[in-house]
Parts: structure tokens; sequence; C-alpha cells
């Protein structure tokens, strides 16, 4: 017979069958399943997708099918409910709109689900393969774990409803928003959920003090127990709140994998016991999935490795002076001051590599890994929403996103607003939250000519002193949020140098205290 050469295999092909072997050894069989299933099953289970977008396509019955955007839900439609526990595992294409290209796209999955009588035996060995599975990716890797029915219990112990904004707060490690958004008292004890620990003991020691009801107290026993049952890689898995789904079908242990060198995470999985209620079940249930796309520069990315800090500054007079803010708290690079066309600039002593880009790309830069933090405006956070870590308020670049119109604009209700802006999203959440209709009018520049010309009624745009919507005969009369620069990172980034990324924050705090 001849022999199979790996040779030709490409990284991510042979990750695929060094897990499933893995997987197989650890009692799990494969679930082969077809690449369509009937519309209907995603319907119904929408927020469980990661994305709303499904390809759909009538068969030849005339019943509705769909491209298969999860395997998960096929799993727990197809698995018995006897409460007796059933574990597969599989390797799959799914067909789902893609987190960077936004478009859809092919995507090649593996991973295992556990379906049953789920005590914390399971729940442990899920986690340790799911650790295992990035091991066997690659040995530089981080596997965080939150606890979703934590976070919930400990917001109900100090009067907290558990708000979207709240929610995004802490899946940010926004503190400055959190501390906003909560009395001091509150933020006192739960800044916990935002803030960094080196060692997983010294958060356990914290939650300790802050846990007052039965539920907080039992869920941060369950996080006690996991984090006493990891074994091996113990030192590779940290306690991290900012893993928050947004979806509400998660109710226990969730965790989020990384390998150094992918900017987006590789594995996510987790208990999710809400969708098996959802979906009718009386079992619990706990797994995970391999992102094998993330993989497929990942032998590029291995010869890559420089103890650099990356920081992505926008181009201009922002820039300028939060690269002063960088130098005064001990973050230089004295040839960035040189007088020549380059744009990216490395002070090797420091281990820092600054380089400048166009303001709204900042956070592209970020959320792709070239760079591991960066500073963007909020107008650009909420209008593009990377998947990223707000991690402090620069308080410089200050103005407000504001609807604007003629000075003598009075709102006729009963016809559809027309909007003129280059900040769509915002406008349209904006609006949708008010429940008016509108016609977003998209613009690039010169958006203050828009109602002058009657091509919209207002504008939604940056106002900083007002003084050009005056000289248009325009007023400011809806301040929507205000802006400012934020330091942010990359959620990997972060994984494998928040030591680094912490000390430049602080460091920079302290400026920001300074200037106040």
């Amino acid at each position: 017979m001849m022999k199979f050469d790996e040779s030709i295999l490409k990284y991510d092909e042979k990750a695929v069958l060094t897990l499933r072997k893995l997987y197989s050894e650890a009692g799990y069989r494969q679930f082969k399943m077809s690449k369509f299933e009937e519309y209907d099953l995603y319907s119904r289970n929408k927020e469980f997708l990661v994305s709303d977008g499904v390809i759909t396509f009538n068969d030849t019955d005339g019943k509705l099918l769909a491209l298969k955007p999860d395997v998960t839900l096929s799993i727990i439609k197809n698995s018995r409910d006897t409460g007796e526990t059933e574990k597969f595992y599989y390797n799959e294409n799914v067909y789902r709109i893609s987190e960077t290209s936004h478009t859809y796209k092919e995507i090649m999955q593996t991973g295992l689900e556990c379906i049953g009588n789920i005590t914390r035996e399971e729940i442990f060995e899920v986690v340790n393969l799911a650790a295992q599975s990035l091991s066997l990716i690659s040995d530089g890797f981080m596997l965080n774990i939150s606890h979703i029915g934590l976070i919930n219990s400990l917001l109900g112990d100090y009067g907290i409803r558990p708000t979207n904004e709240i929610l995004t707060a802490i899946s940010e490690k926004n503190a400055g928003l959190l501390k906003s958004i909560f009395t001091k008292e509150q933020f006192d004890a739960l800044k916990v959920l935002v803030k960094n620990y080196e060692r997983n003991c010294d958060i356990l020691k914290d939650l300790e003090n802050v846990a007052l009801s039965v539920e907080s107290k039992n869920a941060m026993a369950e996080l006690s127990d996991l984090c006493s049952n990891l074994g091996e890689y113990g030192k590779r898995i940290s306690i991290d709140f900012s893993v928050i789904s947004s979806s509400g079908y998660y109710s226990g242990i969730v965790f989020k994998g990384f390998v150094d060198g992918i900017s987006s995470r590789v594995l996510s999985g987790g208990e999710y016991d809400k969708l098996m209620k959802q979906m009718g079940r009386r079992s619990s249930a706990i797994g995970f999935a391999v992102y094998l796309d993330t993989l497929e520069r990942m032998e590029e990315k291995i010869s890559d490795e420089k103890p650099v800090i990356n920081i992505a500054l926008p181009k201009g007079r922002l820039g300028e002076k939060v690269y002063a803010m960088f130098e005064a708290a001990g973050f230089d690079c004295p040839s960035i001051k040189e007088t020549n066309r380059k744009l990216i600039f490395e002070n090797e002593e420091k281990g820092l590599r600054f380089f400048w880009v166009k303001p709204s790309d900042v956070a592209i830069y970020v959320e792709r890994g070239a760079a591991d933090i960066g500073v963007a405006g909020k107008d650009i956070l909420l209008e593009y929403e990377p998947d990223v870590y707000e991690l402090l308020d620069l308080n410089m670049g200050k103005c407000r996103m504001a609807v604007a119109a003629k000075s003598d604009f009075c709102d006729d209700t009963s016809k559809t607003l027309r909007v003129a802006t280059k900040f769509s999203n915002i406008a349209r959440k904006y609006y949708a939250e008010k429940c008016r209709e509108i016609d977003i009018i998209h613009l690039n520049g010169s958006i203050e000519i828009a109602p002058i010309l009657g091509l919209s009624d207002v504008i939604v745009d940056i106002v900083e002193t007002g003084k050009t919507l005056l000289e248009n005969n325009l007023a400011p009369f809806e301040t929507i949020v205000p802006i400012s620069a934020r330091l942010i990172s990359n959620k990997s980034s972060y994984s494998f140098k928040s030591q680094r990324i912490e000390e430049i924050k602080k460091g920079l705090l302290q400026e920001v205290e300074k200037n106040d």
C-alpha cells in the first residue's frame, strides 16, 4: 500500500488530522452531516448564530433549505434527550458571513459537543481538550475562560441589571465606561470584571470579597474548581471576564482560545444549557469549535516572532498630540521626529514600533493584528464596531457626534426624515432607538451643504466648535454621543502582551490625570 505523504498538506489540513485523533482517543465519535438543513432550524434560533446571514434555496419538493451556517444546532437536533451523556466530534464546512471580509465564506471547522447529564467532570474534560487542541496548533497559546452565570449574579448582588451597555463595557475591558454607569460603591466592587490580573489566584481572591449571594459563591466555586483541575495547561489558561457572548444561550463556563501571531480567536465554546432549553431539551451541553480558516497563514506567522509592541497612531494634529503623550509617559521613539517621509519608526531598546495611518484605519490595523495597540476616535469605534478592547479614554480630541440642520428646521414626523452623514451606522442606531423612520444618504465629505441644497433634512456629523455650522446657517440641536480619542488593543495581542500593554496604559493614564 502506498504511504500517504503528509508533507503535501497545508498547516490547517494537518491540524484537522491531529485534532480528529485527539477527540477520537478521548472517546468522542464522529458526527457526519449533510451540507444542508431546513431553514426553519436557523430561523428559530437566530440569536445563537454568529451572523444573521444564511444562504437559502428551495429543495425539489419546495422546502426551504439552507447551506449549514452552524454545526451545533444540527447535533442537538439529532441527539437523544435521554439524559445519557453523548460525545461527538465533527469536521465540517459551514457557510456564513466572515467576521473579517463581511462576505459569505466557506469555513472549515472542527470541534466537539458533549450532551446529556453534564457534571463538573465533563466540563473539566472539555476545557482541557480545548487547551490541548490549542497546544497541538502552537506552543504559544492562551485559553481565556469566563463564567456567564457569575457575571450576571455579581451584577445582581449590587442591584444592577445586565444591560447591553454594561456587557459591552465588560467585553471591551472598558473601565471608564463601567465607572460612568456604576455608582462608586458598585464600581469599587465590580472593577474585578475589567481589571487585568497576572494570576488566577489573585482574581479568585478578589472575587471572594465581592461575591454576596449563594448564586455568586456557587458560580465562583465552579470557576475555582476548574482552575484547580487544569493540569499541565494551567499556566496557559486565564480567567478573563471579557469573554462574553452576545447570545443569551450561554449559561455557565465560556472560553476563547488565542494563538500567538493570529489576530483573532482560534477557538471558542462554552456551556449552552439555555440553547438546549430553547430547543425543548432537558439535557445540558458544552462544546467548542476550532476555526481552521484562521490557521491559513499560521506557518508564516510562526517565523515572525519579535518582542515588539506595534502602535498605530492617527496621522495629523491629533496623532502628534497622542505621540507627545506617549513620549511624556516614557514610551518614546526619537526617530519619529526626524524630517523624512517614513511611516514606520522603531525604538529597539524599548521594544516599540510606531507607525502613522489614516485615522479611520487605526481600528482596522488593530483588529487585524498588524498593530497591538492604537489610538482611535470613539466615532470610528461606534461606526465600524471593531472587535477590540477599549482600554482608556485619553481625554483629547474632544468633540461630539450631533444632529444638525438649518437654524429654522422643524421636524415633520409625518414624513421620512432624510439624514445625510458619513456615519451611517451611528445614525441608523440612533434613530432606531427613537423609532423614527429615516432615509440614510451616505456622503463622504461636505456634509454641511446637504440640507442647504435640499438633499437632506438633517445631518449627523462631528461637531467641535460649531463654527462651520454657524457660517452655513446651520445649528446643532441634538447630541448623540461625546467623542474623544481612545486607546484600543487587539484581543489576541493583549492575551500575550498584557503586561507591556498594561504598563503603557498605566503610563498614559498618569498623563491623562495630570492634564485634568
